[in-house]
């Protein structure tokens, strides 16, 4: 069966989440101890055994997800001979994609999704920055009661996750008034996030400068299979192009709707496989289409059920 990965990005990560693999498969914990070589820290400590705050700080988030995902994507190799017709990454996972693809070596991209969230974190001061997920309103009332709400400050829509959910971020206050707007114009839920940066909005603009910088020291190949970029849902094809992407990302909204519509039309695979810890974006593309089959993979148990 051809299928294609899609990998999650920061909010799906626990702690623990990565124990059920390491019981069963000795490349895991092998895999993390790379990376703890890379960052300089014991990623594998923070992942097993917490504590959940320090998982939550956006600079270890970012590569333990990473490495995450690239996990459940080489095991879907080497134990179900599985290989992806096409890929995708919400966010941050846009990152593991390309890592999966071939296009950045596993060992630089620990180094860049690190500094990543340095770089963001420092971009906005904490408790500044704000993210909100508005559930019941189409995305152009969720557009224009940011752009109501945000007077002098910065906020935006900045992940269309799915018909009825779309995610805002900016200044707090700015985030603050367009929940109010939201909730005025019809909205049934607004859930302020457990994030530290707002991801997504012109605030990062000053971070994607100084990750250009970093990225153009990193070797970025041709992806050996299509990678779908989150801010143009396209497939990028050459290594500028792919940087470009990645910047652009920072400061740009999540196409996610059209980026599950994209791999739809495609019509390269028939089983969609969310790979790497939660089930977000799983519950996220059922609600795009009931239609899809799609299966999260993110422990020993659901590996082995996936069809080879």
């Amino acid at each position: 069966m051809k299928v294609a990965c899609i990998f999650p990005g920061q909010g799906s990560q626990s702690v623990g989440m990565l124990n059920s693999l390491a019981d069963v498969y000795p490349q895991v914990e092998k895999t993390v101890a790379r990376a703890s070589e890379i960052l300089g820290y014991d990623l594998w400590k923070i992942i097993k055994d917490g504590p959940v705050e320090e998982l939550n700080n956006t600079e270890i988030t970012q590569p333990a997800m990473l490495v995450a995902g690239y996990i459940v994507g080489q095991l879907l190799f080497e134990e179900k001979a599985i290989r992806a017709e096409v890929v995708a990454g919400h966010s941050l996972g846009e990152y593991t994609a390309l890592c999966y693809a071939g296009s950045i070596k596993f060992e630089d991209a620990v180094k860049i999704v690190s500094r990543r969230g340095q770089l963001m974190q420092q971009a906005v001061s904490s408790g500044q920055g704000a993210m909100a997920a508005i559930l019941g309103l189409d995305d152009q009332q969720v557009i224009t009661a940011c752009e109501k709400a945000a007077q002098s400050d910065v906020v935006s829509a900045v992940n269309f996750n799915s018909p009825g959910q779309v995610v805002i971020a900016g200044d707090k206050s700015a985030v603050d008034r367009a929940i109010e707007e939201c909730k005025t114009v019809g909205a049934k839920r607004a859930i302020m996030l457990p994030v530290s940066v707002p991801s997504h909005c012109s605030l990062m603009q000053p971070a994607a400068e100084k990750l250009l910088i970093e990225l153009e020291t990193v070797e970025i190949k041709p992806a050996e299979i299509p990678v779908i970029h989150n801010y143009n849902v396209e497939v990028a094809s050459s290594p500028d192009s792919i940087r470009e992407a990645l910047i652009k990302q920072l400061y740009s909204p999540v196409k996610w709707v059209d980026t599950i519509n994209k791999i739809k039309a495609m019509k390269t695979a028939e089983l969609i496989l969310e790979c790497g810890p939660g089930k977000a974006l799983t519950g996220l593309c059922k609600r795009i289409d009931r239609k899809l089959l799609i299966k999260a993979v993110n422990d020993a148990e659901s590996l082995e059920n996936v069809p080879g």
